[in-house]
């Protein structure tokens, strides 16, 4: 199972491995520690690289061998030609962008698909912090306290549902994750899946 830096499972990079095709070449954005793309290496054969803001994670990815740079997702996507990617992967980092609409964009013009993942903030456990605490709420997905956190952008997976709308992408797979981080094993209403998922998992192409 894939473990994060601190050695705990993350199920939901099992969810994004099981929508990549094998052999497929592949751009990490805001990879992080390299987990996931070494995972894509090992059971997919992925042609992978990574970009990554933090020198930390840049130095921990070249630690394990994967080909990753330093660079911004919001300033350096722009420097990528159309369609250079089979999949371009941004997991769990839409919300700390300065620009994600610019960000969702670039995603679907360098990859011919796109995965996105990202913490809920309709869920139940984070509208009840703010309803009865009157309080950010800190949660399992949502960790640091809020003068601490580097999400500027905090979305529900409606509001992403509609961002997709927007900016014309087209969902072809979708998946809420529960506190476990499993996906929920029914398809439900949108309406449904913001209120008990905890994170959202997105497949998307151009429309």
């Amino acid at each position: 199972m894939p473990q994060d830096a601190t050695g705990s499972s993350r199920i939901d990079h099992l969810v994004m491995l099981n929508l990549v095709e094998p052999g497929s070449r592949v751009l990490d954005v805001g990879c992080g520690d390299g987990s996931l793309l070494a995972l894509l290496r090992d059971r997919r054969g992925v042609d992978g690289r990574g970009i990554e803001l933090s020198r930390a994670g840049v130095n921990a990815c070249l630690a394990h061998g994967l080909p990753v740079i330093q660079g911004d997702a919001d300033t350096d996507l722009a420097a990528y030609p159309d369609d250079a990617f089979d999949y371009v992967i941004l997991s769990q980092t839409i919300q700390a962008t300065r620009q994600p609409k610019v960000v969702l964009e670039h995603l679907l013009r360098i990859g011919r698909r796109a995965i996105v993942s990202f913490p809920n903030f309709g869920h139940w456990r984070v509208r009840s912090e703010l309803m009865l605490r009157g309080r950010m709420p800190v949660t399992d997905t949502l960790p640091d306290p809020w003068y601490e956190t580097p999400n500027i952008h905090h979305c529900t997976i409606r509001d992403f549902v509609g961002l997709c709308r927007l900016v014309g992408a087209r969902i072809e797979r979708a998946s809420a994750l529960d506190a476990s981080g499993h996906p929920m094993r029914f398809a439900l209403p949108w309406w449904v899946w913001n209120l008990v998922g905890t994170q959202g998992v997105f497949l998307l192409r151009r429309g």
